[in-house]
This record gives C-alpha cells, sequence and structure tokens, in this order.
C-alpha cells in the first residue's frame, strides 16, 4: 500500500510536504496544456484533427479560471467589508450585492455583461465573461470572507486598539490575516467550481473548451466522442485544482495545530 511516506521522505515536515505536492501540481497543469495535443492527436476522428483547437480552449478556460478568480477574491473583501460596515450606505451596497449575484443565474449575468453592458461601454467576449465570473464568484467569496473576520476574537480587536492601532491598521495587521486564513478553503474550492463554470461562457462566444466541443460536434455529427473528450479534460483540470486545495487545507491544518 502506498502512503505518504514511500512518496515523500519521513524526514519532510508536513508543511514541507504540502508545499512540494501544490508546487508538483501547478508544473502538472501547465505540462498538461502544453503537451496536451499530442496524446488528443492519437485519438481517431473527429477529435485527432481538432486536438490543437481543444489544447487552445482548454488554456482559454484556465485562463479564464485565474484572472477571475484572482479578481472575485479582490472583490469578495470589499464586498464582505463592506457588508459588515458601520456606514448604513456601504453595508446595504455590500448586501444587495451579494443577494443579486447569489440570487440570479450565473447564466444571466453572462449574458447581461455582454449584450447589456456595451450600451455603457464596450467589452470583448472575453472580458465579458471575466466580468460575470469576476462579480459572481466575488459574491460567493464575500459570505466566505465575512464569515472569516466574524469568527475573530473581539478581545483581538479591542487589544489591537488599546495598543494604539488605527481601525485601518486593525484591520490589515490583526483581523485580515486570521480571518483569510480562516476562509481560505472555502475560496479555494470557490475557485475549483469556477473552473467549471466559466464553460458558460461559451454562450457569447468566448472560444474555450465548452464553445470549441461544440463546433467539433456540430461539424462532424458526432457528439459522444467530443463530450467524453470534453469532460475528461475538464476532469484532469479540476482534480489539479483540488490537489492543490487539498494541499492548502491540510497546511493550514498543520499551521492551525
Amino acid at each position: 500500500m502506498i502512503s505518504a511516506n514511500t512518496i515523500f521522505p519521513a524526514t519532510w515536515s508536513p508543511q514541507r510536504r504540502s508545499g512540494v505536492t501544490i508546487g508538483f501540481a501547478i508544473v502538472c497543469l501547465f505540462t498538461f496544456l502544453w503537451l496536451l495535443p499530442i496524446p488528443l492527436s492519437w485519438v481517431p476522428e473527429p477529435i485527432g484533427s481538432a486536438a490543437q483547437q481543444f489544447a487552445e480552449g482548454a488554456r482559454v478556460t484556465v485562463q479564464l479560471t485565474l484572472v477571475s478568480g484572482l479578481i472575485g477574491i479582490v472583490i469578495g473583501v470589499l464586498a464582505a467589508v463592506a457588508k459588515l460596515s458601520n456606514l448604513a450606505p456601504l453595508r446595504w451596497f455590500g448586501g444587495f450585492y451579494i443577494w443579486v449575484f447569489r440570487g440570479t443565474p450565473l447564466l444571466i449575468q453572462v449574458m447581461f455583461c455582454y449584450y447589456a453592458l456595451p450600451f455603457a461601454w464596450q467589452l470583448s467576449e472575453f472580458n465579458s465573461a471575466v466580468l460575470a465570473l469576476s462579480l459572481n464568484v466575488g459574491a460567493y467569496n464575500a459570505e466566505a470572507i465575512r464569515a472569516g473576520i466574524q469568527a475573530i476574537h473581539k478581545g483581538q480587536i479591542e487589544a489591537a486598539r488599546s495598543l494604539g492601532l488605527s481601525a485601518f491598521q486593525t484591520f490589515r495587521d490583526v483581523i485580515f490575516p486570521q480571518s483569510f486564513r480562516i476562509a481560505l478553503p472555502p475560496l479555494v474550492n470557490n475557485f475549483v467550481s469556477l473552473l467549471k463554470d466559466s464553460s458558460l461562457a461559451y454562450v457569447i462566444g468566448v472560444v474555450e473548451l465548452s464553445n470549441i466541443g461544440n463546433q467539433v460536434k456540430s461539424a462532424s455529427f458526432e457528439p459522444i466522442p467530443v463530450f467524453i473528450t470534453t469532460a475528461l479534460i475538464y476532469l484532469i483540470l479540476t482534480s489539479i485544482l483540488t490537489l492543490i486545495s487539498g494541499a492548502v487545507e491540510r497546511q493550514l491544518d498543520v499551521e492551525r495545530n
């Protein structure tokens, strides 16, 4: 039976094992995206001739996920702080934003950002998808971060203020580092879910993985191999991200103990 000690040297600490796992998963992700056309080219038609297209679609999917995920974390922090603010307008705005984007379908949000917002300013298909995905995941991130902030004991805040720290310094140096660590596991899970949610970008013409699969299916009239190939690529990508999230959670558990 394979155990952790057979994979990593017994002298390695749990923190080092988690760090190596995260690094290994990141290398696997970029290697997979780079070499993906090679194994796909060996698959019978209609997949083999579209191997490069599937690879490009997978790369756009990962790019959508990374950009939207990072922006979504920033939005989540701002929305969580707004919802917990003592200023009523900020609190109402934060609550309204979270209520709207958690209570409406992501598909509608993607279409709204692409078809309705051009009346205000012009966005490309990719940027429209990034905006919709960022706002959507930001609403879920906000609730995770808000819960993390509220988990901090008020005594720490009072102690920081008694030491002369301003409200901003207290949040920056005391509250946020601890609350973000508490909220990190659900944030990582939201990031993994975002990879699958990015498939909805195909409805506005973003040439990501689902869009490529739909194009190949329409041209070949062979849906089954296309669906299987698309699903397997998504499965591998989500498995790599899940490996990273598991390592992050184990790292946090070790640090807390």
